[in-house]
């Protein structure tokens, strides 16, 4: 992790390359091996979308969130913040798994989380469909022991199985609280909407100890009201944060794999992030952008801010946490 007597390397200087230049890495930043392999805050792409049910295409999406993060810049004036100056955050580019065989990919991105976390960072993670969030909870788990979740998301995606597959986008939450590596104190999914199999579903996910937060709840009783709540029911513990991009209404997110109408718009989603900041945020991820439906990079454009508001929380929490330890200038101890 890098000590804060380092100053940490941020992103190409676009007042001297043009945007549209150059190698697209998350907000032009610079590559995990160009940081000595080390960094606060690894984002990491997962191009996978072999658990998916309905429309394919995830695979693309970490590429297509990093080429409209383009556009970002260094100063988050809603955090008041510059997250690229408060800690170091790279690249750290793809995990390469494999396409035709869930399991072994599901183990292939635990052990490459597993890797990146031992090195003290956080991460950012851009999918990919949501079967990812579960080797990456597993990783985290290890890491902090079992942690709150908030899911962000049209769907329950607390499922059993489909056609027999216990690994796939829709189950990886009831996997996560089978396992044990979820605070089952302090689960939420934000966003739900949208016609279900049955009433049951909704019992088994409460049983499972999940609260909801609707869309329609988020638009009758505001952002503030709902991240008041949320924060409220996370405490202090250390918290994930898993973003299925359909969690938006399909006018602010129509590239994407299962979308459902009636969803938040990005400004909401955007403000119930930011009413997080509080939060003992560990690792999120941003999954189910599917470039191949969307339209003048509009989803990309969402997820891209929407990973900058979570990386922006990351940043600013490890540099408190450096201040709290009094560490001066040389990196030693006051």
């Amino acid at each position: 992790m890098t000590s804060s007597f380092e100053t940490p390397r941020g992103p190409v200087d676009s007042s001297r390359i043009p945007r549209y230049a150059g190698p697209a890495t998350f907000a032009r930043l610079p590559r995990l091996d160009e940081v000595g392999g080390r960094t606060d805050v690894a984002v990491i792409g997962v191009p996978f979308d072999s658990g998916v049910s309905y429309r394919p295409g995830a695979r693309f999406g970490g590429n297509a969130i990093r080429e409209a993060s383009r556009l970002l810049r260094p100063y988050n004036p809603a955090q008041d913040a510059s997250p690229f100056a408060l800690a170091q955050v790279a690249d750290a580019g793809d995990i390469a798994v494999n396409p035709f065989d869930i399991h072994e990919a599901v183990e292939t991105v635990e052990a490459a989380a597993d890797e990146l976390l031992g090195t003290g960072a956080r991460l950012m993670t851009l999918g990919g469909d949501h079967t990812i969030a579960l080797p990456l909870l597993r990783s985290v788990a290890k890491k902090h022991g079992p942690v709150a979740l908030l899911h962000f998301d049209a769907h329950l995606d607390t499922w059993d199985t489909y056609f027999g597959a216990e690994y796939t986008h829709g189950t990886p939450f009831r996997r996560a609280v089978e396992e044990g590596i979820l605070d089952t104190s302090a689960l939420s999914h934000v966003g739900t909407r949208g016609p279900l199999y049955g009433k049951q579903d909704l019992d088994d996910d409460a049983k499972m100890g999940f609260g909801i937060v609707t869309s329609a709840d988020v638009m009758r009783r505001g952002v503030d009201e709902v991240a008041d709540q949320l924060r409220q029911r996370i405490g202090d513990r250390p918290l994930y944060v898993s973003i299925d991009i359909d969690c938006l209404d399909p006018a602010f997110a129509p590239g994407t794999g299962t979308p459902e109408a009636g969803g938040m718009t990005s400004r909401e989603l955007l403000e119930i992030l930011r009413g997080l900041a509080s939060c003992n945020l560990v690792s999120a991820d941003v999954v189910e952008v599917a470039p191949a439906y969307d339209h003048a990079e509009i989803t990309s454009v969402a997820a891209s801010h929407t990973a900058y508001e979570l990386t922006t929380i990351m940043s600013r929490q490890i540099a408190e946490a450096r201040r709290d330890k009094g560490e001066n200038k040389d990196g030693e101890t006051k």
